[in-house]
């Protein structure tokens, strides 16, 4: 009986999970759970028209996949074809929510084009078994399909192909 429960449970937490070439399941993040720096909401339905390259971070990690994020600052796309979202997983860190909302405001102002997102109860974690404790990198392209995915730091050689695979599906 255990063996049978513990099979539903895999089989239902992989219904949810985040698949390539798959349009994620919908969620939103707001309210208690969280939500864009501005105090709207954040729904994933947003994550189309372009290719959206969206960050979810530990606080605790968040400069592991800095070298991908400055290459895409110095690969110059175009805003209108390429944007960002970063998602921060406040839940996933000691740091008091107050200081790290300041800080994700400031960073708001300094780079407007990017979408700062609060998640405060580990809403994707739950949602789209994203990593927990640290740095997920996700793209999706223009129709909302997820391209790539990767838990944890980017390697140099897969910097390119990131970009590589960006450049491709402009």
């Amino acid at each position: 009986m255990t063996k049978i429960f513990l099979g539903l449970c895999l089989i239902l937490g992989s219904a949810m999970a985040i698949e390539l070439g798959k349009i994620p399941t919908h969620v939103i993040i707001d309210g208690d759970n969280g939500g864009n720096v501005n105090g709207q909401s954040w729904d994933s339905s947003m994550l189309k028209g372009k290719i959206y390259t969206v960050f979810y971070v530990d606080p605790d990690e968040r400069d592991l996949n800095n070298p991908l994020a400055d290459a895409l600052k110095a690969r110059k796309f175009n805003r209108k074809k390429v944007n960002s979202v970063a998602i921060v997983n406040l839940a996933a860190t000691w740091l008091p929510n107050m200081i790290l909302e300041a800080k994700l405001k400031e960073k708001q102002k300094k780079f407007p084009d990017t979408i700062y997102v609060k998640d405060k109860k580990k809403v994707l974690v739950k949602k789209w078994s994203l990593a927990d404790d640290n740095s997920d990198i996700l793209i999706f392209n223009k129709k909302g399909k997820l391209i790539y995915k990767k838990f944890g730091e980017v390697s140099a050689s897969e910097i390119k192909d990131v970009i590589a695979l960006i450049e491709k599906n402009l």
